[in-house]
C-alpha cells in the first residue's frame, strides 16, 4: 500500500513539471534553473545542506532525476550522515565499494512525504509566477505608447480583461475606452499601451483607446509620410468618440500635410474613423503664429478678428453672427476642441454694427431684476455689459459662467427687453 502511496507521489510530482514545462515567456534555461534552484531549498531544509546533491531536471520531458553523492568511510566512523556513508551500507547498493570512494544514489524524492512535496509545488509555483511577473514586465515597459492587438477574454463593468498572443493578460479600463464602444468575448480589439504598473511585483498593463496616442499611432500607420519624417504631428485634442482636431506640419515644401493626412477622398483616415467609433477627424496645418492657428482650429468657421493675451493664454474672437454656431460646433465641441489644440481659452463674440457700440449699460445697473450671485458669475468671465452678455454665445454663459439654461434665457430676455424699450 505504501509503494502505491509513493508511485501516485512521484506521479504528482511529474504532472508538476509538465505544469512547468508548457509556462509561457520563460526560457528553457531559466525555467531549469528555478525548478534546480526549488528542489535545493527544499533539500537543504530536509538535510542541512545541498551541497553534495546532483539535480537533473528535464522539462522537455517533464521528469528530473535526484542524486545524493556520499564518501564511503569504516563502520562506526559515520560522522554526518548526509556527506558520510558506512562501508557496510555502501556495500548494500554496490558489492565492490571501498573506503574513501563516493557512492552516487539515486533519491526517491517522493519518500519524503507530503509535506515535502507540497512545499516544493509552493515553492515552484512562487518563482515561476514571479519569474512570469518580471517578464511581462520586462516586456512591455519599453512599449508604453505602442498600439497592441487583443482578444477579449473577460467584460466586466469597469474594465475588460484581453489577452495578447502569448495569452498575457491586459486590463482596458471603462475610463479608458470609447463610449461607443461594444466589446465581446472572443473578438480582435486594438489599443494603444497607456502604462505599466508594477505594485509589488505585480504588473498590470493598461490600455487606452481614448489617449491622444491612440490616434497619433494609428495615423502613423496610415500615413507613410509622417513614418518618413516628412510631416510631424504637432497636437492632438479628442473628444473620443466624437470629434478631433490633429494639427500637422510638413518639413517638406512640395507635399501638403493636410492632404497627404487625409488621403483621396479622405481614404488614409476612413479606417481611422471606422477604428474609433466614426469620430469625425479635423486635420489642419500647424502653425506658431497664434493667430492663425487659432483660425484654422475654429475651423469651418470664419474668424473676422482675433485679440490675443498672451500672458494669460487667452484669445478673444470676434466672427459675423452666421459663424458664431460654426466656431462653437454642437454642444461647444468645436470651441473646446480649439481650446484644447491651441492651449488658449477662446472667447467668441459676435460683431457688433457701428452705431450701436456706444449704447451700453453695466451689468450691475440690471441687480433690480437678476440676481447679484448671477451679475458676479458673468462678470467673473469677463462680460461687465449688456451688450457684451448679448453677443456672446448662449453656450458660452451656459457652460463658462456655470450657469443653469433657464437662469441664462431669463438674463438674455431682460437685457433684450431693456435694448428694445
Amino acid at each position: 500500500m505504501a509503494a502505491k502511496k509513493i508511485d501516485e507521489n512521484q506521479v504528482s510530482m511529474i504532472d508538476t513539471f509538465r505544469e512547468f514545462k508548457e509556462t509561457k515567456n520563460i526560457d528553457r534555461t531559466t525555467l531549469v534553473s528555478v525548478l534546480e534552484e526549488s528542489f535545493r531549498n527544499v533539500l537543504a531544509k530536509l538535510f542541512g545542506s545541498d551541497e553534495n546533491f546532483d539535480v537533473i531536471v528535464n522539462p522537455d520531458k517533464g521528469d528530473f532525476e535526484i542524486y545524493r553523492n556520499r564518501m564511503v568511510v569504516p563502520d562506526g566512523e559515520v560522522e554526518d550522515e548526509n556527506k558520510q556513508i558506512a562501508l557496510k551500507e555502501a556495500q548494500k547498493i554496490e558489492p565492490d565499494y571501498e573506503v574513501g570512494e563516493e557512492v552516487s544514489e539515486q533519491v526517491n524524492f517522493a519518500k519524503f512525504g507530503r509535506r515535502a512535496i507540497l512545499n516544493l509545488r509552493q515553492t515552484l509555483a512562487s518563482k515561476v509566477l514571479e519569474l512570469e511577473h518580471d517578464t511581462l514586465y520586462n516586456k512591455y515597459k519599453d512599449r508604453v505608447g505602442q498600439i497592441v492587438s487583443g482578444e477579449v477574454y473577460q467584460v466586466w463593468k469597469r474594465e475588460v480583461l484581453i489577452v495578447d498572443d502569448e495569452n498575457n493578460e491586459l486590463i482596458l479600463p471603462k475610463s479608458e475606452q470609447i463610449p461607443a464602444d461594444i466589446y465581446r468575448k472572443g473578438e480582435t480589439i486594438r489599443a494603444v499601451i497607456l502604462r505599466v504598473d508594477n505594485e509589488n511585483n505585480n504588473p498590470k498593463i493598461i490600455l487606452s483607446r481614448t489617449n491622444s496616442m491612440f490616434l497619433e499611432r494609428l495615423l502613423e500607420a496610415e500615413v507613410p509620410e509622417i513614418g518618413d519624417g516628412l510631416i510631424a504631428i504637432r497636437k492632438i485634442a479628442r473628444m473620443p468618440g466624437e470629434r478631433a482636431k490633429v494639427a500637422v506640419e510638413s518639413f517638406d515644401d512640395r507635399i501638403d500635410p493636410v492632404g497627404a493626412c487625409v488621403g483621396v477622398k479622405g481614404s488614409r483616415v476612413y479606417g481611422i474613423v471606422r477604428e474609433l467609433c466614426n469620430e469625425n477627424i479635423d486635420v489642419v496645418n500647424y502653425t506658431s503664429n497664434i493667430k492663425l492657428f487659432i483660425q484654422r482650429a475654429l475651423s469651418p468657421a470664419h474668424v473676422s478678428s482675433i485679440n490675443i493675451d498672451e500672458e494669460n493664454h487667452k484669445a478673444e474672437v470676434y466672427l459675423q453672427p452666421e459663424e458664431v454656431s460654426l466656431a462653437i460646433g454642437r454642444g461647444g465641441m468645436n470651441i473646446k476642441l480649439a481650446s484644447m489644440l491651441t492651449e488658449f481659452t477662446i472667447d467668441v463674440f459676435r460683431e457688433v454694427p457701428e452705431g450701436e457700440a456706444d449704447e451700453d449699460i453695466y451689468l450691475d445697473e440690471f441687480s433690480d431684476e437678476i440676481d447679484q450671485w448671477v451679475i458676479d458669475a458673468i462678470k467673473s468671465i469677463g462680460l461687465d455689459t449688456a451688450k457684451a452678455v448679448l453677443n456672446a454665445p448662449r453656450e458660452m454663459l451656459v457652460e463658462k459662467a456655470d450657469l443653469e439654461e433657464e437662469t441664462v434665457d431669463h438674463v438674455l430676455n431682460v437685457l433684450r427687453t431693456e435694448f428694445e424699450q
